[in-house]
């Protein structure tokens, strides 16, 4: 099966798995506020891609990471701004794709 991470939290919440409490955001926007909302914790800001290694995969813009923590609802947004609409390049993917 290939889903995303976020996909696979969903089908589980169907069953009753707990799971993490995070969301999905597609604005930089939307990921400042869902920080916000969260509260006072670490937030995980994932790149979704069908790949392994992207914690450890840079960005064509030249971010590196698709795996951060941050603490604060501003940082979640710079941290979006660098990785919405930008391909992620693992060990798994190549530059070309």
């Amino acid at each position: 099966m290939n889903i995303h991470e976020h996909q696979a939290r969903e089908l589980l919440r169907k069953f009753d798995v707990a799971t993490t409490r995070g969301r999905v955001a597609t604005t930089f926007d939307e990921a400042e506020q869902i920080a916000r909302e969260l509260g006072d914790v670490d937030v995980v800001v994932k790149a979704q891609i069908h790949a392994g290694g992207r914690g450890k995969g840079e960005f064509k813009n030249g971010f590196k990471g698709g795996v951060h923590i941050r603490k604060t609802p501003e940082d979640v947004r710079q941290v979006a701004a660098n990785m919405l609409g930008q391909v992620l390049v693992t060990h798994q993917r190549s530059r070309s794709e």
